[in-house]
């Protein structure tokens, strides 16, 4: 698994625009998903031929109740500074912690230092999470000499950069990338990883005690891959399967209020792990936008998904409730139109036995594999069936196709043009094999090659 950095700070001091550097840098920007309309809050980068994700921990909002902006000493403000700098303390491998070098080291700067530090582990003698003090906004040399007052708090040296023009971000990427600890990833066993995610109060952990409890054959709670959390392995009809836990996001000790709200690293590295996703959504609450991110995140890992509408128990039916709840939850995830929904309540078990057999059935549509004539006989009837428009008086014309790999399907088409292909049409294309073949539940990756493309 590919090591995660978090970005933390206040609004205005260059996060995005150092994110944005970050993703733009790397090598092979492989996501061109157009369609969706949520935020990126998470993208992969590269330095020295190193990987990793970095990831916004995002959820600070420069205005109170929507209205009034929060002053940049005020409580309410540093509040949502010291929130954020703790999950990302938590949960990330490294944390940058980004300050802007024109106004020089504020209130909620001291506040993140002193948080950043109380809460850092010590692993093999060193503070865990390594903690990067990156000075932005130095364009000019004075600002960069100016940087060293950062080192008040305490947190090592200043990295001075320029997010917007790049100067100093490769100094900076050098010493982060030594930073990160040696791939440790052990043995992968053959069981299928199936994660439960969702935002706080969904019904996570009810959930995943139900499914445990409900198996007779539960071999064993065992570490998880991942810093502090635990996986529960299990038996579903003689397969092995490994249920990644998200829920526990309270640690022992005292937790900041609203700490939750910034808790998409801990889902973020379930999904990363995971085959299948359980995405559990509350229904007396209905789908949020976080709902929404955390499902982008899926989407993002090319990871297959059911959708659980939790608590349906609490909800007054009529005829019509569970085809209206339907309705909205796919309006809202629109972009992910192939999953399966169930409704479930986690309390009294009811449609909870449906739950890993649906899983387990999605798992196989990820690893289902088509021959080239099956492919073929699919794309010539959809050709037949609706031809693609010309561009500048020219077709575009499918030759032959392919699927390449599993996990997910991936397929890739022969054209005369590439730039004659058409996201919509290529949108057609996805359905006609998911009208022919299914693939529940699992994306569908469809490459486009040039006749002169090798």
């Amino acid at each position: 698994m590919k090591p995660i950095v978090a970005l933390v700070g206040r609004p205005n001091v260059g996060k995005s625009t150092l994110f944005n550097r970050m993703a733009g840098e790397r090598l092979a920007i492989v996501d061109d998903t157009p369609g969706t309309t949520r935020d990126r809050l998470v993208t992969e980068a590269e330095w020295t031929e190193v990987y990793f994700d970095v990831i916004d921990t995002g959820g600070i909002d420069p205005t109170h109740g929507g209205k009034t902006p929060l002053s940049i000493g005020s409580a309410d403000f540093i509040q949502e500074i010291r929130q954020q700098a703790l999950v990302a303390v938590q949960d990330a491998d490294a944390v940058l912690f980004i300050t802007d070098g024109q106004t020089g080291v504020t209130p909620p700067d001291r506040e993140v230092a002193e948080i950043l530090r109380r809460h850092q582990r010590t692993v093999d003698g060193q503070p865990w999470p390594p903690i990067f003090v990156v000075v932005n906004k130095c364009e000019s040399s004075a600002a960069r000499a100016a940087a060293g007052e950062f080192y008040e708090l305490g947190l090592g040296d200043p990295h001075p950069i320029s997010a917007l023009h790049g100067t100093g971000t490769g100094d900076m990427l050098d010493a982060l990338v030594a930073a990160f600890p040696p791939d440790t990833t052990t043995e992968e066993d053959d069981s299928v990883k199936i994660a439960i995610v969702g935002k706080p109060n969904a019904g996570k952990s009810s959930l995943l005690n139900r499914l445990a409890g409900a198996e007779r054959a539960i071999v064993s709670p065992i570490p998880g891959t991942t810093r502090d959390a635990i996986d529960t392995l299990i038996e579903v009809a003689g397969l092995p399967v490994t249920l990644i836990d998200t829920a526990g996001i309270r640690r022992r000790g005292k937790i900041e209020v609203g700490v939750e709200k910034y808790s998409v690293l801990r889902a973020f590295k379930a999904i990363e792990r995971a085959d299948v996703v359980l995405l559990v959504i509350d229904a007396e609450a209905g789908i949020t936008a976080q709902d929404t991110h955390i499902a982008g995140f899926i989407l993002d890992a090319w990871k297959s998904c059911v959708v659980l509408v939790n608590k349906w128990d609490a909800i007054e039916k009529d005829t019509y409730t569970m085809e209206e709840h339907s309705r909205v939850v796919r309006q809202e995830l629109k972009f992910m139109d192939y999953v399966p929904l169930l409704f479930i309540s986690a309390k009294t078990g009811q449609r909870v036995d449906k739950v890993l057999p649906l899983a387990l059935e999605v798992q196989e549509e990820r690893l289902a594999r088509l021959t080239t004539s099956m492919v073929n006989k699919v794309l010539r009837e959809a050709m037949d069936a609706q031809p693609p428009q010309a561009h500048a008086g020219r077709p575009l014309k499918i030759y032959y196709g392919s699927q390449i790999r599993t996990d997910p399907p991936t397929f890739v088409l022969h054209v005369n043009d590439t730039k004659l292909a058409h996201f919509s049409y290529i949108r057609y294309l996805e359905n006609q094999f998911r009208k022919a073949y299914g693939f529940v539940g699992t994306p569908i990756k469809i490459l486009v090659r040039g006749h002169k493309d090798k």
